[in-house]
């Protein structure tokens, strides 16, 4: 599976799927399907309902974005993510801190295993620092005596040295991964907060202005939109806010 680089506002966003019932989730997908490039299926809704939701969206002419975040031996995550790939589920990711035995030997299997059931080559994504820890938690919590910034950017050049192409992160990382990695490394950006909206349990939140100025290519918006009182209004909302800042990135 090769992705492009978005060409328009609504390629940009990923809308997280992030509730519990079958039927809620293929509402959402039909409402909004126009108006967003993926849907992400998480934890939260993959052990509720399994892989029926990935076939639904599918069967709705949507794609999907599975955020599993794997992190476990080498042997268990390649598996894993090869059973995604028969599954076509081509958009993934796991864990970098998994170490970069983990990454490589689930690359090459994914990819070993896309050619021979003649699946889309899968693009894995590694996740760097969930977008809930901050400095303190970092520090006090993880023992790691470094910046965030400077920490982020070491975990996406062990992503891009285990052949990943891209990396889950923060628009306020995003700046030092751009400089630090190849020009076609993905950066998807969680925790995406548009100014009118609550920020709820995230700690570093991003708007959408400020992930398109940063460099992020994906955007990932759950709560301000499955929330809102009216949802194509909301993500309409979102598409003009990137479209307005694409036009001052361009300037």
């Amino acid at each position: 599976m090769t992705i492009e680089k978005p060409k328009n506002p609504k390629d940009r966003i990923i809308l997280a799927l992030d509730v519990d019932d079958f039927d809620e989730a293929k509402k959402l997908v039909k409402e909004l399907k126009d108006y967003v490039g993926f849907f992400k299926v998480g934890l939260q809704l993959y052990t509720s309902v399994s892989f029926d939701v990935i076939k639904m969206i599918h069967d709705e002419g949507g794609k999907v974005f599975f955020d599993g975040k794997f992190h476990d031996i080498p042997n268990t995550v390649a598996r894993a993510c090869a059973n995604l790939v028969k599954k076509d589920i081509s958009f993934f990711d796991v864990h970098i801190k998994g170490g970069s035995k983990m990454l490589s030997t689930t690359v090459k299997l994914a990819c070993e295993t896309a050619k021979k059931y003649n699946k889309p080559e899968p693009v894995i994504l590694g996740v760097t620092l969930l977008s809930s820890f901050g400095q303190k938690t970092l520090t006090t919590e993880l023992s790691v005596n470094k910046n965030i910034d400077d920490y982020v950017g070491s975990l996406a050049k062990i992503a891009v040295d285990a052949g990943l192409n891209g990396v889950v992160a923060s628009a306020s990382e995003a700046i030092v991964i751009r400089k630090e990695c190849p020009e076609d490394f993905i950066i998807v950006c969680p925790a995406i907060r548009p100014t009118w909206s609550v920020v709820n349990d995230q700690v570093r939140v991003v708007t959408p202005t400020d992930a398109v100025l940063s460099g992020v290519d994906y955007m990932v918006v759950g709560r301000p939109v499955i929330c809102a009182e009216n949802k194509v209004e909301a993500i309409k909302l979102i598409i003009d806010e990137i479209e307005n800042a694409l036009a001052l990135d361009v300037v």
